[in-house]
């Protein structure tokens, strides 16, 4: 550690650090334990006296921030790792957010803002958590949570970004989303390079599964997706290389690509920029309290951020219909911060995917 510290590298994500320690006096774990993997091997007797090691003699010494890659089994299990009189970690990384509605469609949005609301609550004193909807080990951002079909990937890739940005906690972005990147969906098990599809594929075809049901599920949920190469510009492998890709190029490179949205104004990119230079200008947005308004709203997301007597309100409409947020707060003088229509709406009523960040006076 002290080795790429030295170099100058800002910090470290510590992948499944949770499962380091073990339990050596091997005890049998009852039938279907592995079902619960984190139970039975994560948080070890012996994990926090080396996080603790570990901080005093490398970490407290250099000004970087480290992250730990998995939260245990609860909430608690979470805060024991970040919270700042432990000295250890300064930020936990969780997954239960991506769980929701197990890349269904159809998920339930009350479902969604239930668990980010939980866990903006339990660090809402102390420690720090952070903020995603996308990694290497996802499907795109936009096909997950968004709609990726040419009328609306745009906007419901910004309606994302809006969210991700205007939470409490560090936003990750993961590569590629902020171009709104979405799904490749393979037709063909020879096209998969990860061998969790691989394997699975084959052990459906050793049972005389249907395979082709599979097929049309990791069009979905695949890690492959979120896994193909940045769409630099519009030629060949999408200037990702000369050579032969490891992976195949999405074929939309030729729409959705860096070169062509740096030029316009109005791309997620540059939506993306202005959102990371209003989060860097308004505190409130890193700090201010979370407070999440009309909760059961199955289309539309909704909460305010406070910070020392500046109060904003953000509005996500997250379904491909309009709808009405029903906040109950006075937006009659309500100005406009951003949004990702040309004419952000100020009263409550939303356009499909539309995102508007309001300050409220």
């Amino acid at each position: 550690m002290k080795f790429w510290l030295d170099k100058g590298i800002d910090g470290f994500r510590m992948d499944a650090f949770q499962f380091v320690s073990k339990d050596t006096t091997w005890p049998v774990f009852p039938p279907g334990y592995e079902k619960d993997i984190i139970r039975y091997y994560g948080m070890g007797p012996h994990l926090h006296d080396y996080l603790r090691e570990m901080n005093k003699a490398v970490i407290s010494k250099y000004d970087v921030m480290t992250v730990a890659e998995g939260a245990g089994s609860t909430l608690a299990d979470a805060m024991s790792l970040v919270d700042p009189a432990r000295h250890e970690l300064n930020m936990a990384y969780h997954f239960e957010g991506m769980g929701v509605g197990n890349y269904d469609p159809d998920y339930s949005l009350p479902d969604f803002k239930k668990v980010y609301s939980k866990w903006d609550s339990a660090f809402a004193e102390k420690g720090w958590v952070s903020i995603f909807l996308g990694n290497h080990d996802q499907p795109r951002m936009l096909s997950h949570w968004g709609n990726d079909s040419t009328p609306f990937r745009a906007v419901s890739a910004k309606m994302l970004t809006t969210f991700i940005m205007t939470m409490r906690g560090t936003p990750y972005c993961y590569y590629g989303d902020e171009l709104g990147m979405k799904n490749i969906r393979f037709d063909r098990i020879d096209d998969y390079r990860d061998l969790s599809t691989i394997n699975k594929y084959r052990h459906i075809k050793s049972e005389g599964g249907d395979l082709k049901a599979f097929l049309e599920e990791q069009k979905r949920s695949a890690r492959d997706n979120g896994r193909t190469p940045f769409q630099w510009d519009s030629t060949v492998n999408a200037g990702f290389t000369t050579g032969v890709p490891w992976i195949r190029i999405n074929p939309d490179h030729t729409t959705v690509n860096a070169a062509m949205e740096e030029g316009d104004p109005r791309s997620v990119l540059n939506y993306f920029r202005a959102l990371t230079r209003l989060r860097r200008a308004e505190p409130v947005l890193v700090y201010g309290k979370y407070t999440l308004l009309d909760k059961d709203n199955p289309a539309v997301y909704a909460y305010t951020r406070e910070l020392n007597g500046k109060k904003i309100l953000v509005l996500l409409n997250f379904k491909s219909r309009a709808a009405t947020a029903n906040t109950g707060v006075d937006l009659r003088n309500a100005s406009v911060l951003l949004g990702n229509y040309p004419d952000p709406a100020t009263d409550g009523s939303l356009r499909p995917y539309e995102a508007v960040i309001l300050q409220l006076h």
